[in-house]
């Protein structure tokens, strides 16, 4: 049965400032978009004792992640989602896509539940990945 996590709770409590309000409301958005979801910590390491919060529904959805000045919310696969609000604005290259919160910023609630529905349809229905791009003018490589 989906539920919290507590190891999430430790994130969320043992991170200073402003940043813990905008983790915990951030993940409420992802809960309200997603009663089903589970949430998990990986990653965890020397420099991030703790890990990332990470939230899953048939594979990884998003991850919470507390920076410096900053919440970030991160998509996997968030290069094949619609963002009709515009809401991206980190990690811009490759397939995953973000979204920076700074202390004292606003968090468009239905923006982001709308992005989280998007990647949970993408994970529960299977979609194929998309083709990756080659930048113009590489070539293909020759097999080694």
């Amino acid at each position: 049965m989906p539920g919290r996590n507590p190891d999430i709770d430790a994130i969320i409590d043992g991170t200073p400032d402003e940043r813990r309000v905008l983790l915990a409301r951030l993940r409420e958005i992802i809960h309200s978009a997603d009663p089903e979801i589970v949430e998990a910590v990986k990653w965890r390491k020397p420099s991030s004792p703790l890990g990332a919060a990470v939230f899953e529904h048939d594979g990884i959805v998003c991850l919470l992640i507390p920076l410096k000045g900053r919440v970030r919310i991160s998509f996997v696969e968030g290069s094949s989602r619609p963002d009709p609000k515009r809401l991206f604005n980190a990690q811009l290259n490759g397939m995953s896509r973000a979204i920076d919160f700074p202390v004292g910023g606003a968090i468009d609630g239905a923006g982001v539940k709308a992005l989280v529905r998007a990647g949970v349809e993408r994970r529960t229905h299977r979609e194929p990945h998309p083709p990756r791009a080659r930048p113009a003018g590489t070539k293909k490589r020759a097999p080694r």
